[in-house]
């Protein structure tokens, strides 16, 4: 399939960047997920020693990929310890 795959580059160069842009977008996508699966507070894969990770995050932490004129290390807690 790669041998293909590389005949028709050769033969069509016009898609080399069609070819980039969806090999960068699938690696993209692919590294989102992880820091979903990896960094998202709502995701638990250790439920032995920390079944609610959700409940250990302080106000100062964040936790979002973008946040817009937030400034995280002023914030105050606004809610009860469990």
């Amino acid at each position: 399939m790669l041998s293909t795959i590389l005949k028709q580059v050769k033969s069509h160069p016009a898609l080399i960047p069609l070819f980039i842009f969806i090999g960068g977008g699938a690696a993209m996508s692919m590294l989102y997920l992880g820091r979903l699966a990896l960094k998202n507070p709502d995701c638990s894969w250790d439920r032995k020693n920390n079944p609610e990770p959700w409940n250990k995050l302080g106000p100062n932490d964040q936790y979002k990929l973008f946040t817009v004129n937030t400034d995280y290390s002023k914030l105050k807690k606004d809610r009860p310890d469990f």
